[in-house]
This record gives structure tokens, C-alpha cells and sequence, in this order.
């Protein structure tokens, strides 16, 4: 008890009696030294029983296989999303506070993440350190290479138990799960419709009374929903919430900017099942759908010629 308490006088102190013999650095624990000492020695004593990496700390361990067995056990309090580290949950929680620590020196721009800075940094140098090992495109992100890499080899890891399905991303194929389990708890007292989440079925009772419980202070419009008004006001504001991290384009719509993304990472999620020419859009899709199909949906009034 008395040596606990003597090294927590040191924090009030400052008193560092431990010191690496290789460095300056200096230790108010044995065990914090020891652990430093790792950093010199290259010693790495922990291995990952699954792909038999190796790691100086066990913390590092423990994290790294989170990436084998899928355990996300930080979750964010205001949306549904979890995540491997404390870090990536602290750092995912700016987006909702706005919190922007690192600017750039450059352009004067902020940004949440030490790494987002980092990567916006290569817009003005120019620097594309990631290459695709199937075509010559290069990007400023891993993750962005990874998104395109996903063109060339068609990987989709999550699949569907249910049907033969695969997705690129958890989230869809949580999303999709549901089409199978038709699980809706919440039903309307008045058309019997039914739906997963208590809030989509507010919002849907306003369909039948009427309520517009959302008003613009600029104009007299009134909106059912929150997110109408919201979308609405930038009109009056020509506020542009969504920005790219990579060219520093804005937008009024978080759609508008997940597909402007694509021209940077040349994604075609939407596939012809005739031929094999892929689209950005569902909606180019649709339209060259057309030429397989002879569809001709637009008919004269006048003429009756389609």
C-alpha cells in the first residue's frame, strides 16, 4: 500500500525515477519503463494465435484480434455504429460534436483525425502513395484503394445465409437480413402498414393526420419530417454540410456526396446483367437497361410514338 501510494505522489510531484538507457526518456514506473524499453530492443513478445503477427504490448494484441473475430465492443452513444478501438470511437464522435483539433497550415482547413489531415495534406502535395495492383490508378488514401480494388476482384465478404447474396459491407448485408425476417413491430392504426422502428412509424401517422410539425422560419413551408426541413433550409442558407475530404467539394446532400466519391475512386456499383458495363448511378443503369429490353416508356400524346 505504502509503494502505491508512493507512486501516485509522483504525479503531484513529477518526480521520474526510472530512465532508458537508450533515450531521455524518463519513468515514474518500473513496469511503464519496461514497457518503453520494447521501442529500442525490437522485442515483441505477444503473437496473434490466428496469423501469428507479433506485437511488443498486449494491449496491441488484444486489438488486433478484434480484426479476426469481428468484436467491435466501443459503441457510439448517439448513433448505432461500434467500433474495434476507443481511438477510432473518439475520433468517429467529432463527426457528431464537430470537434476539428488538426488543421491544415496550408489551406486553414480542419479536420477530426490526425490521419484525415494527413491525407488531405496529398491534395496539395500531389502525393499518391497507394497503386492498384490491377490497373495504374494511384490514391491518397488505403481506403480508397481498397473501395476501387473491390472493381477489379468483386470481393464481398458478407454473405447471406438466406439467399446466395454478397455484400462489400456489414452494414448492407444487416440492412438486407431484414427482407428475410420481415420482422415490423410497429404497426399503423389506420392502414395496418407495419415497420421496423417505432420512429418510421410516426413519421408515417403524419401521413394521415395531416401534421406538419416542422416550419421554416424563413418561408411558410412546413414539413412532416425533421430531415425535410433540414434539406430545405439550405436553400435560404446555402449551407453545404457534406464536404470531400479529398478535393474540399461541398454539398447540401450526404447522397450528392457519396456519389461525387465515386469520380475518385472510379466505383460502378451498378451492374448490367446482360452485358458487363457497370454504372455510378441506378438511374444510367436503368436507362441502358433499355437497350436490352427495347423498353420505351415515354409515349407522345399527340402521336402516340414512344
Amino acid at each position: 500500500e505504502n509503494g502505491t501510494l508512493a507512486t501516485h505522489l509522483m504525479i503531484h510531484t513529477g518526480e521520474k525515477p526510472y530512465s532508458c538507457q537508450y533515450c531521455e526518456l524518463k519513468f515514474s514506473k518500473s513496469s511503464t519503463m519496461k514497457k518503453h524499453l520494447k521501442i529500442h530492443t525490437g522485442e515483441k513478445p505477444y503473437s496473434c494465435e490466428f496469423c501469428k503477427k507479433k506485437f511488443r504490448w498486449t494491449g496491441s494484441l488484444k486489438y488486433h484480434i478484434r480484426t479476426h473475430t469481428g468484436e467491435k465492443p466501443y459503441s457510439c452513444e448517439i448513433c448505432e455504429m461500434k467500433f474495434i478501438g476507443r481511438k477510432s470511437l473518439r475520433n468517429h464522435s467529432r463527426i457528431h460534436t464537430g470537434g476539428k483539433p488538426h488543421p491544415c497550415d496550408i489551406c486553414k482547413k480542419k479536420f477530426s483525425t490526425l490521419a484525415t489531415l494527413k491525407a488531405h495534406l496529398r491534395i496539395h502535395t500531389g502525393e499518391k502513395p497507394y497503386s492498384c495492383q490491377y490497373c495504374e490508378m494511384k490514391f491518397i488514401t488505403s481506403s480508397l484503394l481498397l473501395k476501387h480494388s473491390k472493381i477489379h476482384n468483386d470481393e464481398k465478404p458478407y454473405s447471406c445465409e438466406s439467399c446466395e447474396m454478397k455484400f462489400t459491407e456489414e452494414r448492407c448485408l444487416k440492412k438486407h437480413l431484414m427482407i428475410h425476417t420481415g420482422q415490423k413491430p410497429f404497426s399503423c392504426e389506420y392502414c395496418k402498414m407495419k415497420f421496423l422502428h417505432k420512429g418510421s412509424l410516426k413519421n408515417h401517422l403524419r401521413i394521415h393526420t395531416g401534421e406538419k410539425p416542422y416550419s421554416c422560419e424563413f418561408c411558410e413551408k412546413k414539413f412532416m419530417e425533421s430531415g425535410n426541413l433540414r434539406k430545405h433550409l439550405r436553400v435560404h442558407t446555402g449551407d453545404k454540410p457534406y464536404c470531400c475530404e479529398l478535393c474540399g467539394k461541398k454539398f447540401t446532400q450526404a447522397g450528392s456526396l457519396k456519389y461525387h466519391l465515386r469520380n475518385h475512386t472510379g466505383e460502378k456499383p451498378y451492374s448490367c446483367e446482360f452485358c458487363e458495363k457497370k454504372f455510378m448511378e441506378s438511374g444510367n443503369l436503368r436507362k441502358h437497361l433499355r437497350v436490352h429490353t427495347g423498353d420505351k416508356p415515354y409515349c407522345c400524346e399527340l402521336c402516340g410514338k414512344k
